[in-house]
Order: C-alpha cells, then sequence, then structure tokens
C-alpha cells in the first residue's frame, strides 16, 4: 500500500522505517535527558585541571555520574557563588566545590546549604569547618609573596623595603575575586576597612601592576617582567615546575599566616542527597587530601594523612596550619569589603 507525502507515493515500509527512526530518536532524547537528570551537579572553584581528575576518579568509584560546571581564572568562586545565589528559587546545583571558604559560608548566612556530618566530616580539625555543618575545609593553599630571584631576594627585610617605595614592577590580582579578595578580607578584620582602603590606595598610587587573576601575577614575576608580587602557593609551585628564578615567602598578618583552604558544601533544594553526601565524603578523605598534595598545585592537607605520601615541599608547609589566621567569621567584613570594591571596579 502507498501513501501520498508531499504530492509523492511513499511505500508501506518506507513510513514502517520513518516511524521507527522516530521512535529510535524519542527513546534517545528521553534516555539522554534522563541520565541529565540523574547526574549530580557539581559547581567547582578549583581548577579544572586538577578537579576534574578528583571527580573523574570519584565517578569510576562509585558509579555516580558527575556534571561539573567551572568558573573563569577572573572570576572563579565569586561568579559561582552568586550563580547559586541567583538559582536559589530553583537550584541547578547540588554540591558546591569553591577554592576557598568565606563564599561558601556567605551561601550558610543565605539559608542556602543543608546541614551533613558525616565521616569527613570529623576527620577536618574544628577551626575549618562550620560547627553546624554546612561547609567544611579541606586541603589548603597559602597566601605567599613571589619573588623573582634575579631580582629580588625572599625575605622580610628584602620585601617590605621593596613595598615602601615605587611599585612599578610589582603585581596584585584585581581583588574583587577569589583569594585576593579573601587576603583583603582578613586585612579588613586586622585594620578596620579605612586603614584598608588607605594601603590599597597608596599601592595604585605608587603603580602597582595589576592582572585579572593570581596566574597573571605568577607570569608576571616568572618571566623578571615584576620582582615581586602577591599570589597564592598553587601558582608560585607551578613556575617552580616551570624550572623559572622564583622564591616565596608566606605573608602574615598579625604574624598569623593566611591560609585559604577549598570547601564543601550541599546546596539547599537538592533532589540527590545521598549522592550528594557520598560526593562530601569522599572529597573530604585522606585519599583526596594526598591526591591534591600531590598534584602541581601541592595543597596542604587540613586532617588527618600518611605524611610519607606527601611531597617534601608541602610538608615543609604544615607547621603554618596551625598559625592560621581564622577566617570562619569573617562573612561581615567580606560583605564590607566586597561592597566598598564594586564601588570602585563596578562604577
Amino acid at each position: 500500500m502507498n501513501q501520498n507525502v508531499g504530492g509523492r507515493p511513499v511505500s508501506g515500509w518506507r513510513i514502517l522505517a520513518i516511524v521507527e527512526f522516530v521512535a529510535i530518536l524519542a527513546i534517545g532524547l528521553v534516555f539522554f535527558y534522563r541520565q541529565q537528570d540523574e547526574a549530580l551537579v557539581v559547581y567547582c572553584a578549583h581548577d579544572a585541571v586538577f578537579s576534574e581528575e578528583i571527580l573523574n576518579a570519584f565517578e569510576q568509584k562509585t558509579g555516580i555520574k558527575v556534571e561539573p560546571r567551572f568558573d573563569t581564572e577572573a572570576t572563579k568562586s565569586l561568579g559561582l557563588t552568586n550563580l547559586i545565589i541567583r538559582e536559589q528559587d530553583h537550584p541547578r546545583c547540588d554540591v558546591f566545590w569553591n577554592n576557598q571558604t568565606l563564599g561558601t559560608a556567605t551561601l550558610k548566612e543565605q539559608g542556602l546549604l543543608e546541614t551533613y556530618q558525616g565521616d569527613g566530616y570529623e576527620r577536618i580539625p574544628a577551626k575549618f569547618k562550620d560547627p553546624d555543618g554546612t561547609w567544611t575545609g579541606f586541603a589548603a593553599r597559602l597566601r605567599v609573596y613571589i619573588t623573582n630571584t634575579e631580582k629580588l631576594t625572599a625575605t622580610r627585610e628584602s620585601i617590605e623595603q621593596k613595598l615602601s617605595g615605587p611599585l612599578n614592577d610589582v603585581a596584585i590580582a584585581k581583588p574583587l575575586y577569589g583569594t585576593t579578595l579573601t587576603h583583603f578580607t582578613v586585612l579588613c578584620d586586622a585594620w578596620g576597612l579605612d586603614r584598608l582602603k588607605t594601603w590599597y590606595q597608596s599601592l595604585q598610587e605608587r603603580n602597582i601592576q595589576e592582572t585579572s587573576g593570581n596566574a597573571g601575577v605568577k607570569n608576571l614575576v616568572a618571566s623578571g617582567s615584576c620582582a615581586l608580587g602577591f599570589t597564592d602557593t598553587d601558582d608560585f609551585f607551578v613556575a617552580v615546575d616551570d624550572g623559572k628564578p622564583v622564591a616565596s615567602l608566606p605573608i602574615t598578618v598579625d604574624e598569623q599566616t593566611i591560609l585559604i583552604p577549598n570547601s564543601v558544601a550541599i546546596i539547599k533544594g537538592t533532589k540527590r542527597r545521598k549522592q550528594a553526601e557520598t560526593l562530601v565524603n569522599y572529597l573530604l578523605s585522606e585519599e583526596v587530601e594526598l591526591k591534591l598534595a600531590q598534584s602541581q598545585s601541592r595543597q596542604i592537607p587540613l586532617g588527618d594523612v600518611n605524611w610519607d605520601q606527601v611531597p617534601t615541599e608541602v610538608r615543609e608547609l604544615q607547621p603554618y596550619v596551625k598559625n592560621a589566621y581564622p577566617l570562619a567569621n569573617l562573612v561581615k567584613e567580606r560583605e564590607k569589603v566586597l561592597a566598598w570594591l564594586e564601588s570602585e571596579y563596578l562604577k
């Protein structure tokens, strides 16, 4: 039997083939969207080059599919934090892996996190986690000065002298984002906002070079374009591995170091609570802290680990953990600093 389609005869077997094709396509689309719906959505501010390996290992170990969303170098952590706030009425994110803690603590203040105190929570020291269990820190970086050793020695005296004069060959990342925002928040807490404003205005008046992120600071110092910069240990170690003439020295405030952990939290309203808990436990495990310590970023473990498996250069940083500036209660200071910086940069 033939039928007319578009004025042309079509045989019965052709009609059947078309019907079968449409049916297969529909089944495939349903399967695809079901897979997407079942995937655990993870917003991740930690560098994709390091975090993807961790998330892939989690998938293989548990069979739980993960759909990660990363952010840019310039706006990471703040961009994803703001996205979670915008999506609060219809949340897409299940788990937030932030590369610092203050933005995550801000989400708690807005009631956007769920409480969870699993096995991983228990192995992290109290000063690096929320007492209510809404977020937990792990695998930290240090805020450091990075120097080009062909231009400047990495001593307190030489760095202080450098910072007291012209700053044409000194670099800092835009403080509106990332760990530089955390750095400014600590300074606000220790000094007060007025002194912080005066200090930063002085840096700008003396022509400090400002980049879009810490990697840019590292590049300027590693190449010799700058003698000194403000960055983090993960970017410093990238320069070390590239064979660049660099050295580092921890930045201190009131004789305390600025230690910036990653953090993980479950977003309120998740429909995949059990899978989210499984990922949180995994990220807070000794296995993951060791992997991040052994990676090029050289993250510093916060919980108990087998320190024999930790690279020497990371073990040398471990004593700074005990002397870290407390960050957990600085949400108000962060809000003040961010409001000021947004008024300056987003005019």
